[in-house]
């Protein structure tokens, strides 16, 4: 099957799967932005696109397709250069590149949650707060009143409401574990470090929630 291919960062000088060869490559730099990726949807008649590159390279070209309203007619497939990428372990990609190729060019579409963020950004694969001390609730259940070691966001691909939020406890003895399943998570807390799919920033109030519409993410088993 045939693709439009993002070739992104440092995607652009590794050596490609033999099945990318099917599709048109297009060579970008790293977490490309609306100036290198709105024309090329507004050329792309739709079907699959596929992706290589970092979660980070993933998660602003799926920003584009949500912000262009093209969610509903471009199923995304991805072929990580990190072979620990939390995209595809979320995804259940297996973890041979080759064979991860083969599935974003062959693989069924599944549709799953589009987590996105009141900054602007979307999370596709794993979001982390450090050290957050103050109040977080996943819709209306407090998941946090106090300090917390980390708290941990995922897309939720189990049936979930959307996301998934796991939040640590305690030091290496002691430690407590608890997860919240949401449609949305609201964070105050004193500034601290957020991460969205490897990126950094700090702020003192942040929200996921589940956009509208889902991703339609190439992960199926062949």
């Amino acid at each position: 099957m045939s693709a439009l291919v993002l070739a992104c960062g440092n995607a652009t000088g590794t050596a490609r799967p033999p099945v990318i060869t099917d599709g048109e490559v297009v060579e970008l730099g790293a977490r490309p932005g609306r100036g290198a990726l709105d024309p090329l949807l507004r050329a792309f008649d739709g079907g699959r696109l596929v992706v290589l590159g970092t979660d980070a390279d993933l998660a602003a070209v799926v920003l584009r397709l949500m912000h262009k309203s093209r969610l509903g007619d471009v199923a995304v497939g991805y072929v990580p250069d990190d072979p620990g990428s939390r995209v595809a372990e979320v995804w259940g990609l297996p973890r041979d590149r080759d064979a991860q190729a083969r599935v974003a060019f062959e693989g069924e579409v599944d549709a799953v949650p589009l987590v996105r963020d009141d900054a602007g950004g979307c999370l596709v694969g794993h979001g982390v707060i450090d050290q957050p001390q103050g109040v977080v609730y996943c819709d209306d259940a407090v998941a946090l009143r106090g300090r917390a070691r980390r708290i941990e966001v995922a897309p939720d691909l189990d049936g979930g409401p959307g996301l998934v939020a796991t939040v640590t406890r305690g030091g290496f003895f002691g430690r407590k574990v608890e997860r919240f399943h949401s449609r949305a998570m609201q964070v105050g807390c004193l500034r601290t470090r957020f991460e969205r799919d490897g990126v950094p920033t700090d702020a003192a109030k942040w929200t996921w929630y589940r956009h509208t519409e889902d991703l339609r993410a190439v992960r199926g088993v062949l």
